[in-house]
C-alpha cells in the first residue's frame, strides 16, 4: 500500500512500511511538516508525544485543521509531572518519557486495532534519548520501525540535528530509508 506524502522536495507518495527521520533545529517549525505528515490519505494516526501534553498535540492538530476524529494520542508527560488526566477512547498515557517498552506497546496495540491507511508520529525522539540514553532512544526507534513494516504503516520520527553530535545522528539516520532536514529558515531538504 502506498501512501501520499505532503513533503516540500519529497517524492508524491511512499510505501507502507517506511519510516521517516526529521532531522530539524532545536527551534525548528516542526508543526507544518507533522501536521501534513498526518493529515494527508490517512484513515487513522497515532501522535507519540514526548515533548509536550495531549491537551497541547490536540492544540496543535486544531490549528492546523487536522481532522481530530482520526486520531490517537499517546501523552507521555501528564503522568510524571502530575497533571490532571482523563482517559479517553483517544488519549492513552504511559508513566514517562522513558518508559520506552510501554510506548512500543501502546503503538502495537494501536497498530493492531486499526485498519486501513495508518500514520504515527513520535514527537521527539531527542526527549526519549534525554529521559531514556541514546542506546534506548534507538533501541525503542527500531522496534517501532519493525511495528510500522509489520502493519504496512508510515510514521515520522522528530530528532533534533542541534542536541546530538554526529555519531548519534549518523546512527539514527542509518536506521531509517528516508531523510528530511529542515533548516533554521524552514528550508527543507529529503533523502528518499
Amino acid at each position: 500500500m502506498d501512501y501520499s506524502l505532503a513533503i516540500d522536495n519529497a517524492p508524491d507518495s511512499i510505501p507502507g512500511g517506511t519510516g521517516i527521520l526529521l532531522l530539524h533545529p532545536s527551534i525548528g517549525e516542526t508543526d507544518r511538516i507533522d501536521t501534513d505528515f498526518l493529515k494527508t490519505d490517512t484513515d487513522h494516526f497515532l501522535v507519540i508525544s514526548t515533548r509536550t501534553t495531549a491537551r497541547e498535540v490536540e492544540q496543535k492538530l486544531e490549528h492546523y485543521d487536522v481532522d481530530e476524529s482520526k486520531a490517537e494520542i499517546l501523552d507521555t508527560l501528564s503522568v510524571e509531572r502530575g497533571y490532571s488526566r482523563r482517559r479517553t477512547d483517544h488519549v492513552h498515557y504511559v508513566s514517562a518519557p522513558d518508559d520506552l517498552d510501554g510506548i512500543v506497546e501502546k503503538t502495537r496495540e494501536f497498530l493492531e486495532s486499526h485498519d486501513g491507511k495508518v500514520r504515527i508520529s513520535v514527537d521527539s525522539v531527542t526527549e526519549m534519548a534525554y529521559y531514556a540514553d541514546v542506546d534506548g532512544a534507538y533501541d525503542a526507534t527500531g522496534r517501532l520501525l519493525e511495528l510500522l513494516d509489520e502493519h504496512d504503516a508510515v510514521g515520522l520520527f522528530h530528532l533534533s540535528n542541534e542536541v546530538h553530535g554526529a555519531e548519534t545522528i549518523g546512527r539514527f539516520r542509518d536506521l531509517f530509508d528516508a531523510v528530511v532536514e529542515l533548516d533554521v529558515d524552514g528550508e527543507v531538504a529529503t533523502e528518499f
